[in-house]
């Protein structure tokens, strides 16, 4: 603790720098494509300059083409500073985009212009996932803005695209440039944990996303007799489809909550006009499968049902798997990033975290199928996604001594 108290104290003091920099990065909306917007580009731009003036030894920008996006590309960045150790590299990675901010009357401010409550920083993106790059950046800037040597090479990693598949981010990065990294990194992805910073998630559940399609008739609603209601199959289908939690029902203590989800969730719009009986619907299903499930069963079951109920009711449905991602081996519970994360936790905190699954899906999972032991932790109040999305900045600061401890942490002690 002694040889880490100066830059303890130092990082007690960037309460302004966390409020400063959140507000920077929320202002710098970073919607990709598929959730309206042209992509990470503004924001990837200032977190570039931000590192450039740490004098990274390497720093790099990878574009992964994307037609939909501006410019007709996707940026990732990676830099990386050289420590007394240069293997094994400890990597942090965060990604820049966000989510849509949903209904702006459940917001107690503008989602992109951060409002600052006592500890709580409310905004779009603050928790996830600029969190998890504040902390991990404080850390390092920590370290040198006090002169101390770096005792392990560091790797700062911000990727596009997390929110709607990682195609264009981690995905891609792996599949051209994973030469970048070894099986005996230590790498770190702070995009989920709890409040008091004692999960270390180490496995996840195979995610699903399937888009129903129900094709009726329209006509006046004054005589329904003349076609068909799709919002009606529709509202069939998805009370139907609660079937898939009784047929895919074990449960698993790793994971949290501990068994598998199927939620339906984006429903698309319909008709503009109250007295018009609707002739299409389109919505969405939303699993998170265990993996003691095999996901094509789910598939399978989840196309009898539409069936049934197509059936039942004299009307087409379709059935789409939107985006699959079957979930990887886990991250071993004895693997060094854990053990690291478990010291340093212990360290900072006074606390002992343990190795856990989730069921949301985070990129760490592209690394684990690579081969590449990654950890999953952060210390939030797990606000993601929701209107009000907050993160508290004595967690922040909390999480960038945790990172602070593991870039000085000696291999050899």
């Amino acid at each position: 603790m002694d040889k880490m108290k100066d830059i303890y104290e130092r990082i007690d003091g960037y309460r302004d720098e966390v409020i400063e920099l959140q507000r920077d990065l929320c202002a710098r909306v970073a919607l990709g494509p598929l959730n309206g917007g042209s992509g990470e580009h503004e924001k990837m731009d200032f977190i570039k300059e931000l590192l450039s003036g740490m004098k990274p030894d390497h720093m790099e920008e990878i574009r992964a083409p994307d037609e939909k996006a501006r410019d007709g590309y996707r940026p990732n960045l990676i830099a990386r500073w050289k420590g007394l150790q240069d293997d094994p590299v400890v990597w942090v990675l965060a990604h820049a985009d966000i989510v849509p901010p949903g209904n702006l009357s459940l917001w107690e401010c503008d989602p992109y212009c951060i409002k600052v409550d006592g500890d709580r920083i409310i905004g779009r993106g603050v928790e996830d996932n600029q969190h998890g790059f504040v902390s991990a950046y404080l850390a390092l800037k920590a370290i040198l803005d006090s002169h101390k040597t770096l005792k392990r090479s560091v790797g700062l990693i911000i990727v596009a695209d997390e929110e709607t598949g990682s195609r264009y981010g981690l995905s891609y990065m792996l599949k051209h440039h994973g030469d970048i990294f070894s099986p005996e990194d230590l790498i770190i992805v702070p995009d989920a944990g709890n409040e008091d910073g004692t999960m270390i998630e180490i496995a996840e559940k195979s995610m699903l996303w399937l888009k129903f399609t129900i094709n009726g008739r329209q006509c006046h609603a004054s005589t329904p007799h003349k076609g068909k209601n799709s919002l009606v199959g529709a509202a069939r289908l998805i009370v139907a489809l609660g079937k898939l939690k009784e047929k895919f029902a074990a449960s698993n203590p790793l994971f949290s909550p501990p068994v598998s989800t199927f939620e339906p969730t984006k429903f698309l719009a319909n008709v503009s006009n109250v007295n018009t009986i609707p002739g299409k619907e389109i919505f969405y299903m939303d699993c998170r499968i265990l993996p003691e499930h095999n996901v094509n069963e789910v598939i399978e079951t989840a196309q009898q049902i539409v069936s049934s109920v197509a059936a039942e009711l004299e009307l087409h449905m379709e059935l789409e798997s939107e985006h699959r991602h079957d979930a990887p081996l886990p991250t071993p519970a004895t693997s060094p990033v854990v053990a690291a994360l478990k010291k340093a936790v212990m360290n900072v905190t006074g606390r002992e975290a343990k190795p856990m699954g989730i069921g949301g899906g985070t990129v760490a999972a592209f690394f684990r199928e690579a081969g590449l032991p990654a950890a999953v932790w952060s210390t939030c109040p797990d606000t993601a996604h929701q209107p009000n999305e907050y993160c508290l900045i004595s967690q922040v600061i909390t999480d960038a001594k945790v990172f602070a401890a593991i870039y000085q942490e000696d291999e050899s002690t």
